[in-house]
């Protein structure tokens, strides 16, 4: 098959989406579909792809945070079909003009709702009356990445109408990159950790886009964890760093926290072999599923989580992590010490975090399901 891979964002602007439409094109690939990745040329850079997969990266003629406005997107030729990465604002608009024009069958992977803080949530609800519904029925499928999160979120209305347009396809993670015997003891000297200090990790970006990560409720937590041998690894930037260090000062933490910043590609895995847990304390459904979930189980590591829709689809509570209430410090905070308090308990929880990974979440065992979704739609097409 020939495959137009549509997003947003793509390696090296590292994000959720575009992971996922990385490790999608490259599965394909070496599968032996013909896949060409479309993407917005940010930021600007000669990126190495791996010679498998063709990356055409567009220059925008305008963005609005990660929305690119990318007019070569009307100029997809020669594809069997589109898969389009959303949301994705100015793009997903053209991949719908194109269909409707030319008869084009895309697949639309739902990765969230968006949720835009303030007066910013009015134009989301008009953009999706007057269009965004239109691209979701539109699609010849849509692929949700768990059914708990389609049943809550805007794929409702979908459901409710054209259940059959609507199917599951979670999203995975690299298991050989991510695995449990990666040699963490030059980060530890790097970051200055004794052996007794233990670790809390979190991943994700500081910016005013992913407000919904939960820092101010995981930094409240660990002024509450009993364990001050506990210190919390803050992987990822953004603009609101600043004011999450000066709330960390304020909370007197201290050298509790350390914010490590964006690390690159390579060391990213040796993060998740250092810490003891993972935490992913998201306060709204612009979480949707939880990459770093996969990423840390897949290295043996119990995780923390909100119970969030298809967040919670993800972990098996009580099994290989824990859940909470969003938004809930002391729960968060109890949750936190109990699992530093019982190392047995996180390598009992890591070990069947790492065993469901390799059966449900690794990219062989997604791709050949991604597959025969596009052989459905060109069949009934």
């Amino acid at each position: 098959m020939r495959i137009a891979h549509v997003t947003a964002t793509f390696p090296p602007h590292y994000s959720g989406t575009g992971m996922v439409c990385y490790y999608n094109a490259l599965g394909l690939a070496q599968l032996g579909h013909k896949v060409t990745v479309f993407t917005a040329d940010y930021p600007p850079c000669q990126p190495v792809y791996p010679p498998e997969i063709t990356v055409q990266r567009l220059r925008p003629w305008f963005r609005l945070g990660n929305a690119p406005f990318l007019p070569g997107l009307l100029h997809l030729e020669g594809f069997d079909l589109i898969h389009l990465h959303y949301p994705f604002y100015f793009g997903a608009e053209l991949i719908f003009y194109q269909a409707v024009r030319r008869g084009q069958p895309y697949v639309l992977t739902y990765h969230q709702d968006v949720l835009f803080p303030g007066l910013l949530r009015f134009a989301e609800r008009l953009h999706d009356n007057l269009l965004g519904n239109r691209i979701l029925k539109r699609a010849a499928k849509v692929l949700a990445t768990s059914w708990d999160y389609a049943r809550a979120s805007r794929l409702q209305g979908l459901l409710r109408t054209k259940p059959e347009a609507v199917g599951e396809l979670p999203n995975g993670v690299d298991t050989e990159r991510f695995h449990p015997t990666i040699d963490a003891e030059a980060l530890r000297a790097q970051y200055g950790l004794g052996g007794n200090e233990r670790v809390i990790l979190f991943v994700g970006a500081l910016d005013r886009a992913h407000f919904f990560k939960g820092m101010a409720v995981l930094l409240q937590s660990l002024a509450h964890v009993r364990d001050r041998r506990a210190r919390l690894l803050i992987v990822g930037d953004g603009n609101l760093r600043t004011a999450y260090q000066r709330h960390a000062s304020l909370l007197g933490l201290g050298e509790r926290v350390i914010f490590c910043g964006r690390v690159s590609d390579a060391a990213l895995p040796a993060h998740y072999a250092l810490c003891d847990l993972l935490v992913l304390p998201s306060t709204t459904m612009g979480e949707a599923f939880g990459l770093v979930l996969l990423e840390a189980m897949a290295c043996s590591k119990p995780v923390i989580a909100s119970n969030l829709p298809g967040v919670r689809s993800v972990v098996s509570d009580g099994q290989d992590g824990l859940l909470v209430q969003p938004g809930n410090v002391h729960d968060l905070a109890e949750k936190i010490s109990m699992l530093l308090d019982h190392p047995q308990r996180r390598q009992e929880m890591g070990a069947r975090g790492r065993a469901k990974v390799e059966e449900k979440y690794a990219w062989p065992v997604i791709i050949p399901q991604l597959v025969r979704v596009y052989e459905e739609v060109l069949a009934s097409g």
